[in-house]
């Protein structure tokens, strides 16, 4: 497999318009790669990319929609060139225990957060291959790694993604294509504030938060170091990722983590904080 040196790249970048993905789009220009910020809201992404200068450029993008990855693809190679990066960032989540979410809620979340992420990745192949070199991303979650009450399908979709991922990385070990893939913890974007507002969510806010530019830089660090995954933080995930193969011990400890959630996010209501995005250094964690 490939291994570039540093030199500017062509990165796609998913869900773009704000949060985890508007941070990334940021520093890999600053880099000094070239950034195709896609997401649901055109509006919203084409101002980002304006903000960041000429060295990016927008384009919608719902990604449940194969035509759609073509031409987000076609975009970036007419106005930027060939797509060397894919970053595959752009999730959803409903908040609520399953059997209170309507079914199209549950649909939703695995339409985007996995039938998504399959539908680029499928695109990447093809095009990456041809072209003899590519490297995709998949932003995930360590809730891939941790059964939690109230994100019961978001979780599964995380699972879901993670075997995707290293499953197509072992099929395509032969070919020129790189694979990484990242799980963000607790990361203060609009999903932590979604969150805030469902009290069945309040396992979300046992532990500190990261803010959005945390996360991008493993990120964007990746598109040189090509690492095959990352946790965060990189001690207490490993711990977390082992913890959570364990069924019968997840039952123990997560009675305890969630009466904390719980205290914390009162302190956080009680307090009057509007939205939890803004905290500089909340004690708390969200799933990303």
């Amino acid at each position: 497999m490939s291994r570039n040196s540093e030199r500017s790249q062509v990165v796609l970048v998913t869900g773009a318009a704000d949060g985890i993905g508007a941070a990334i789009s940021a520093l890999a220009v600053a880099r000094g790669h070239r950034v195709m910020l896609t997401d649901v809201n055109g509006e919203a992404v084409h101002s980002a990319a304006r903000r960041l200068g000429d060295r990016a450029a927008g384009c919608v993008l719902d990604i449940r929609d194969p035509e759609g990855w073509a031409k987000a693809f076609d975009a970036a190679e007419a106005q930027l060139g060939a797509v060397d990066v894919l970053i595959n960032n752009a999730g959803i989540t409903h908040t609520g225990h399953a059997r209170d979410l309507s079914l199209q809620q549950h649909r939703d979340i695995v339409e985007v957060n996995l039938l998504g992420t399959i539908t680029g990745v499928h695109t990447a192949l093809r095009r990456m291959t041809e072209q003899g070199r590519g490297h995709i991303i998949n932003v995930c979650s360590m809730t891939s790694f941790l059964p939690l009450p109230g994100y019961s399908t978001y979780g599964a979709s995380k699972y879901a993604m993670r075997g995707f991922h290293h499953s197509v990385a072992l099929e395509e070990r032969n070919g020129p294509l790189d694979f990484t893939i990242i799980h963000p913890p607790s990361t203060r974007t609009k999903m932590l504030d979604q969150e805030m507002a469902d009290p069945t969510s309040a396992i979300s806010f046992a532990e500190k938060s990261y803010a959005p530019e945390q996360i991008a830089k493993a990120v964007v660090d990746a598109i040189v170091s090509k690492p095959v995954e990352v946790v965060f933080p990189p001690l207490a995930g490993r711990v977390q990722r082992i913890a959570g193969v364990f069924p019968r011990l997840m039952r123990w400890v997560l009675p305890r983590v969630e009466a904390r959630g719980v205290r914390q996010r009162e302190r956080l209501v009680s307090d009057g904080q509007p939205r939890a995005s803004d905290a500089s250094e909340t004690p708390h964690r969200s799933v990303s």
